[in-house]
């Protein structure tokens, strides 16, 4: 129930019957007394003061004649400091009388009340003072007061969803309406598109706060409240909404005519430093490029493995110290390029056309040509090392193959010439040929390492190793002297076979001895060879195998051991015939040069091998082990940062044609975008850190990741490569945007006819989609000869360069020509008019005292050449200041 709503042209006329003690509505009492008291504080304040219970702090009429002193900026009659009923009447009536001699009547309302704490007399008071000092001067197209603030309220509101104004109580229960105002006023302070009307709490709190914080509005209703009633009370409304009209009001024309000017002046001067920041940046990449290639396309081997290990390091100081700047700068010139045209463009100036081979298109083919050569450099070099490697290895296994081969034929051409069967007993002779024997078998046994060393040798030519000389002249020396081993070996058998007729008695238990001795030395040399053998390998599994098989030896040994015992048994036997049949002997097995001492010794030897080789095996797999957690904890990253950069490279395509608030929402949401992949560079360099230890342990394959480094760079490249060129693209829309004077509904509309028909979302439109839309946006384009002719005007327009698409920016530059006014030269002459006044001319001191220094210069320094035309010296005039901005032919 309203006991003071029908307003007249004094504001406070109540009706004659008005029911004095009618009590108020609980809830719009409540809802009154907060706002009416966050009203009253937020005059008070700037006196220094303030009030906490409305009916309270107002019955001695002290604080309410300093309200009406702070809000009218008029002093009252002086007030009574005594504290008795009488004093405080008299300054409540004397606060009563100055609002009546401003044109209010009052009605029903006297200082006893107020006095005595009446509370809905208080209050009616207090919505007299605002009606009169608040509401009563708005006026809005021939509307004043109330229906003023209302009709102010509907068009601020009219462009916002869900928002219909059609009075001050139930139209603001959403607080859709508050919200509205403020972004209509203030975007930036709210979010407008991510308010729902099912959440009017959220709404009307994000409304209050921001009000209160930015806009120095006090809070003076509460949601709650607003929302639990059925009709919110209307003067705490039409209160609060004053707050706002107050808060608005007021354009600074002045302002906005200077900063006109400084915008044409302001882009002047950047297209000028655009144009030589570029050709410095372009001179200076292709100078660099130019030097770096013949770098990369070097291929000089190395015949060292820490040559080529210094080339790999410089490769990496390279890429991670001199490439990445150098990628920035690319960036950075195709940004200034593109930003520089299309002002160019939008301030109708001719194209910017580059010097001579410093086109984008030059820059990135010597870009292209650049990473071309990077990428076989790296593939060279890892080639390189892989070849050496492997070349170290061959080698060392040529070298200790053909020692231990040279060892074995130490003196055997000269047993094979020995005559010594010519004076040789039977017996003498019967042995012979058994020695001989067992020779055979054991040159045979020696064939295959002969092989051996014949096929590394081929393989280190193959592989063009440095020394291949020194290399092939020994395996040649070793391979004619088997050759000759094999010819004196026959020649010699036919000698002993000539003379076995005469020999027939032979020593069975030599003939043992050798037999077995002979297989058991070339077991025991190859043994050591093997033990000895240095070993390569790449994987865990690798090391594995090789420990299996060495475990598989080591089980052979007591077998071994009991074929060494047997071995020496037989000799110890022949000694023992010896001794008790007095058999004279030269004191040697005559079938075999291996005596039981060698063979001890090279047991004894074995048996120290093994213990080495464990140990050999042991820090080899503890290499691999190492190896095996750096793949995995390269895989591990790899595998979370190659899907995080093609996840953002997708997210920043839909961004880039979808439609999800204004264009500087979309470019704030790029920014954060960009920021977010900034802070990931990190990640990218702990991976180059954990790629460089992958390197450097010579790690060629990785069985957890299917990304590479250079997968994840490239990646990385064009991700920060596109994340530029869209924030470009959306800050060259806003510019055309802001200079065509597009609005935001006319961006969407044209957005969403663009994105209907790119069918395949690649941002680009064909010819045929072209056409499509622009029939849909109500453009005459037919099939007839005059259709197409028209339509290849258009064409022209929009892609000159013939590529045979359509981007989002050449559509919009298009349709803003042909829909929207320009910020052409009669609006900045309008600027021009607005700061020379009635005079009809501007001197060079006002141009210093309206302009920032930097382009008040400027300014003056394109009017110098015609001051001399003006009437005014120092000044210019209308026409004398047109021409010097915009030239002889442009207006």
């Amino acid at each position: 129930m309203d006991h003071y709503d029908q307003q007249t042209n004094d504001y406070m006329q109540p009706e004659e019957d008005w029911d004095r003690d009618l009590l108020l509505d609980p809830a719009w009492e409540k809802q009154q007394r907060k706002t009416f008291t966050a009203w009253c504080n937020s005059h008070l304040r700037k006196a220094g003061t303030q009030i906490e219970n409305i009916e309270e702090d107002f019955r001695d009429g002290l604080k309410l004649m300093l309200l009406l002193e702070v809000i009218s900026g008029e002093r009252l009659a002086k007030p009574e400091r005594g504290k008795m009923r009488v004093h405080k009447i008299s300054n409540v009536n004397k606060a009563l009388d100055f609002i009546a001699s401003k044109g209010v009547k009052l009605v029903s309302i006297g200082a006893e009340e107020i006095v005595d704490g009446n509370v809905k007399m208080t209050l009616g008071m207090i919505w007299t003072i605002i009606l009169r000092f608040a509401i009563q001067d708005i006026s809005v197209e021939e509307t004043s007061a109330k229906e003023g603030l209302l009709l102010w309220c509907q068009r601020k509101t009219a462009p916002y969803k869900n928002v219909n104004i059609q009075n001050f109580h139930i139209s603001w229960k959403d607080g859709l309406g508050f919200c509205a105002l403020i972004h209509r006023h203030r975007p930036e302070l709210i979010d407008y598109g991510k308010l729902r009307k099912d959440d009017p709490l959220t709404n009307l709190n994000t409304a209050f706060d921001v009000a209160e914080k930015y806009l120095d509005i006090p809070k003076m209703l509460d949601a709650e409240d607003i929302v639990g009633t059925a009709r919110p009370d209307e003067k705490a409304i039409m209160t609060y909404v004053s707050s706002f009209y107050h808060a608005f009001s007021g354009a600074q024309k002045a302002e906005t005519a200077a900063n006109r000017i400084c915008k044409v002046l302001a882009v002047n001067q950047e297209n000028e430093q655009l144009m030589e920041d570029y050709e410095k940046l372009a001179s200076d990449l292709l100078e660099w490029i130019r030097r770096t290639i013949p770098w990369l396309e070097n291929r000089a081997p190395e015949n060292t493995m820490q040559a080529m290990q210094q080339k790999l390091e410089d490769f990496r100081d390279y890429r991670r110290l001199h490439k990445p700047p150098k990628v920035q700068e690319k960036c950075q010139l195709e940004i200034n390029f593109n930003t520089l045209q299309t002002k160019l463009r939008l301030s109708n100036r001719p194209a910017f056309m580059p010097s001579e081979g410093k086109m984008v298109s030059d820059i990135n083919n010597a870009w292209g040509g650049l990473e071309q050569a990077e990428k076989g450099y790296e593939e060279w070099l890892l080639n390189e090392i892989r070849r050496l490697e492997r070349l170290d290895h061959l080698a060392e296994k040529f070298r200790q193959k053909a020692s231990i081969h040279e060892s074995w034929t130490d003196g055997k051409e000269a047993m094979l010439q020995q005559k010594d069967y010519e004076t040789a007993t039977l017996s003498e002779i019967k042995a012979l040929l058994k020695k001989h024997e067992a020779f055979e078998s054991d040159l045979a046994a020696h064939q295959d390492r002969v092989e051996q060393i014949a096929a590394i040798a081929q393989e280190l030519n193959e592989l063009d190793y440095y020394d291949s000389p020194s290399v092939n002249a020994r395996c040649q020396k070793i391979c004619d002297q088997w050759d000759n081993l094999g010819a004196l070996t026959q020649k010699r058998r036919e000698a002993l076979e000539r003379t076995e007729k005469l020999l027939e008695t032979i020593d069975q238990l030599y003939l043992e001895y050798a037999k077995r001795a002979a297989p058991f030395n070339n077991w025991m040399e190859g043994a050591m060879e093997d033990l000895q053998d240095t070993f390569i390998v790449h994987t865990i599994e690798e090391i594995q195998g090789l420990t299996t098989a060495h475990e598989q030896f080591k089980a052979t040994l007591p077998d071994a051991d009991k074929e060494r015992q047997a071995i020496l048994g037989i000799h110890n036997e022949v000694s023992k015939i010896v001794q008790t049949y007095h058999v004279n002997m030269a004191g040697t097995n005559p079938y075999t040069t291996i005596t039981p001492h060698e063979i001890n010794g090279k047991w004894e030897h074995v048996r120290q091998l093994v213990p080495r080789r464990d140990q050999a095996l042991m820090e080899e797999h503890a290499r691999q082990q190492q190896n095996e957690r750096l793949r995995k904890q390269f895989g591990a990253q790899a595998n979370v940062i190659g899907p995080w950069i093609q996840t953002k490279m997708e997210e920043i395509g839909r961004i880039s044609i979808e439609m999800h608030g204004t264009l500087e929402d979309q470019l704030n949401h790029l920014r954060q975008y960009e920021k977010s992949i900034v802070n990931y560079k990190p990640k990218i360099d702990q991976l180059e850190g954990d790629h460089q230890q992958i390197q450097e342990a010579l790690i060629f394959d990785n069985k957890h990741t299917n990304y590479t480094m250079e997968h994840i760079r490239v990646g990385w490249e064009q991700l920060l490569t596109t994340i530029a060129r869209t924030i470009n693209e959306v800050e060259n829309q806003i510019l055309t945007r802001d200079a065509k004077g597009i609005s935001q509904e006319q961006m969407n509309e044209f957005r969403a006819s663009f994105n209907h028909f790119d069918r395949d979302h690649s941002g680009t439109l064909g010819p045929e989609e072209f056409k499509a839309c622009l029939i849909s946006l109500g453009y005459d384009i037919g099939n007839d000869a005059q259709g197409e002719a028209e339509f290849a005007r258009i064409m022209s327009i929009v892609d000159p360069n013939r590529l045979g698409v359509v981007t989002f920016q050449a559509f919009i530059d298009f349709m803003s020509r042909e829909t929207a006014d320009t910020d052409t030269a009669d609006q900045v002459m309008a600027s021009f008019k607005i700061l020379a006044g009635d005079k009809n001319y501007i001197t060079v001191d006002e141009l210093r005292r309206e302009l920032p220094p930097d382009q008040a210069e400027y300014c003056i320094a394109r009017m110098a050449p015609y001051n001399g035309r003006d009437a005014v010296p120092g000044a210019l005039d209308y026409m004398s200041f047109s021409t010097a901005l915009y030239g002889e032919s442009d207006l």
